[in-house]
């Protein structure tokens, strides 16, 4: 992928507001991201608003749901919960090399926007302790629930990238993820079944 070489200004923070379908910070408690003072950055100009939202947006959904699939691959009842949890762990690794790769030809720095917010599709951390208590039949039944949380909401907004984003390897991008995460939802179904 050839680096653009044309820059132009655009305001981050109002950017975000586009994608996200909920954005408050860990308790409810705070500023949303219409009261966030929008930051100005220089970013590439292949990449329009909707794809540096999408970008900022899925690093932290990817991290925050980590944790999640290692407490499944180790802790899971059920082997194919576990094998599963594994899998897509390896896949989000991946999402998240590529994703911050197009984050740093996008001009964006590390900063990331949602820290301390719990928004939708994120795990948080009150969820990753009930899984941490629960055991068996009951741990597999929260993973399924959180997973299904992330993926249904990474799908939705990866559909929003593909429809309204600019930069062809970002839209690329969103359109695998958005096909994994269908696949996801089938394996989900198919361990809810078993």
């Amino acid at each position: 992928m050839a680096r653009p070489t044309a820059a132009h200004t655009v305001p981050t923070a109002a950017l975000l507001v586009a994608l996200l379908s909920g954005c408050a910070p860990a308790g409810g408690t705070g500023p949303t991201p219409s009261a966030v003072t929008p930051a100005t950055t220089v970013v590439a100009a292949s990449f329009n608003g909707t794809d540096l939202a999408w970008v900022q947006l899925m690093i932290p959904m990817n991290e925050r749901t980590l944790p999640l699939l290692e407490l499944a691959a180790a802790h899971g009842a059920d082997p194919a919960v576990r094998r599963f949890a594994d899998e897509v762990h390896a896949a989000h690794l991946t999402e998240l090399a590529r994703l911050r790769e197009l984050r740093t030809l996008a001009g964006l720095d590390g900063t990331n926007p949602h820290e301390g917010h719990d928004m939708p599709g994120m795990v948080t951390a009150v969820q990753l302790d009930a899984l941490r208590a629960a055991t068996g039949a009951e741990f597999d039944r929260l993973f399924h629930d959180r997973l299904r949380e992330h993926v249904d909401q990474s799908a939705r907004v990866s559909r929003s990238e593909q429809e309204s984003g600019a930069d062809t390897a970002t839209i690329a991008l969103a359109a695998e993820m958005a096909r994994s995460r269908a696949a996801y939802l089938t394996r989900l179904d198919q361990l809810t079944a078993a």
